[in-house]
């Protein structure tokens, strides 16, 4: 299905011009990921592989932490920017409240905004993460730590994480899908030869011979699973509740009802990477503190809450999505606005009051709706790690169910967006030979 529908979408010139110019981005942001900062031993990074931030911070940079390149990084602090900007808009801060309601005018402050805090987060991440670094590897990341070296790559990681999130910007407004999304997705796709790398190396090559057979089960069961996590997935992403509208005043030619559509899981995968983005970094600041002497018991309390590989840093991380998927689930369908609009349009649902008793019918509706896409998110992002713990798979294999999530939802949403040029283009069609 998604070939034959590429095939046609292929055949629009617009589409074409769209994912060759996503293409050409994401490989300028993958010749940035190779690109090491300057005065930087990079390969002391490789004796760190094992710190679960490290990991973290590598899937949402599009695994460009791992080479400390420019691009190190990534959209972590926009994403960090963008929750702190969501959350004073819920009557925290009157001026970011008052934009929210200007529309487009006030989504342009916001943008803004947004910009300023990520470029202060960057600033401030990029020092905390260098200077924990090196004081934790054994052979030093920064040959020559001084504050002239830490501001002189603070301010290339700066830069290179503005420059991919205007990258991610270009993808949105001239190319294919969601640009913060897409660049995700490269990095993640990109990774996929390492792990495979690592499975191979693990099950088949450092294995006496009599165990490969054994092996060779374990690898097609951990196969099978994996095609399952995919379908479940797959299904839960796409999966709709369709709630039932009447209409009062019906026009001309329109039908008498029908429904409106939400997502089982509305808030979709965005509440993943808000999670790995707010646990990773915290993460790299108490591990510089711990590094520096400053190992008090609430450092290394935080540390467990924080890092993947403990009970406790699983069951945060989990919380934090559930929190997470609650939070932009209301951002996302605001029952408030769901209520005026369907009064406006003469839409009522059957059976429920028009206005407040819409309202709270909706909001409890989609408090049902969160509960589920919250414990779904949560179940496929811990399942492999705590795989991983039992079975002793890589590090990179353990944030597969994260990865997974970000994979298909982007595909999903593309697919999508193929579809809708398809339609656009066949209406577009009709109305021209009508004219004619």
């Amino acid at each position: 299905m998604f070939f034959k529908l590429l095939k046609d979408a292929l055949k629009i010139k617009q589409v074409r011009s769209k994912i060759l110019f996503t293409i050409f981005i994401i490989l300028v942001f993958r010749i940035g990921t190779t690109i090491t900062v300057p005065g930087v031993n990079a390969k002391s990074l490789e004796a760190l592989s094992g710190l679960s931030f490290l990991n973290m911070l590598s899937l949402v940079s599009g695994n460009a932490m791992k080479n400390f390149s420019i691009f190190a990084l990534g959209v972590s602090p926009y994403i960090t920017a963008s929750i702190v900007v969501q959350l004073l808009q819920m009557d925290l801060l009157p001026k970011f409240v008052e934009w929210g309601k200007q529309g487009e005018v006030g989504r342009r402050k916001l943008n803004q905004a947004t910009r300023y805090i990520s470029l202060f987060l960057a600033f401030v991440q990029s020092i905390g993460i260098t200077a924990g670094f090196n004081t934790l590897s054994s052979t030093k990341l920064v040959p020559t730590p001084n504050w002239q070296t830490y501001l002189f790559i603070g301010c290339i990681l700066t830069t290179g994480s503005i420059i991919v999130v205007w990258l991610g910007e270009q993808i949105t407004d001239k190319g294919y899908g969601n640009g913060v999304s897409m660049i995700i997705f490269a990095g993640i796709v990109a990774s996929f030869p390492e792990m495979i790398k690592s499975i191979y190396e693990d099950y088949f090559v450092n294995v006496p011979s009599d165990r490969i057979q054994s092996s060779l089960i374990f690898v097609a069961c951990l196969i099978v699973a994996v095609l399952i996590i995919v379908y479940f997935t797959t299904y839960v992403q796409q999966a709709e509740y369709k709630i039932p509208i009447q209409y009062t005043k019906i026009a001309q030619g329109a039908p008498s009802s029908s429904y409106l559509p939400l997502k089982v899981n509305p808030a979709g995968v965005i509440p993943v990477i808000f999670a790995s983005s707010i646990t990773a970094a915290p993460a790299a600041i108490l591990q510089f503190l711990s590094a520096t002497q400053h190992d008090a018991q609430w450092v290394r309390t935080l540390q467990d809450l924080l890092a993947t590989t403990t009970p406790s840093g699983m069951a945060m991380y989990a919380v934090l999505i559930i929190l997470f998927t609650f939070f932009y689930t209301f951002v996302q369908i605001n029952p408030e606005k769901t209520a005026e609009n369907l009064q406006k349009s003469g839409a009522y649902i059957p059976g429920v009051r028009p206005g407040k008793g819409t309202e709270q019918y909706m909001s409890k509706l989609l408090r049902r709706l969160a509960t589920v896409g919250s414990l779904f998110l949560g179940f496929i992002s811990i399942i492999p790690i705590i795989a991983k713990d039992l079975f002793g798979l890589s590090d990179t294999v353990a944030l597969g169910g994260t990865s997974l999530l970000i994979i298909i939802a982007t595909g999903i949403e593309g697919m999508k967006q193929l579809e809708g040029y398809l339609l656009k283009r066949k209406y577009t069609g009709f109305m021209n030979t009508t004219t004619k």
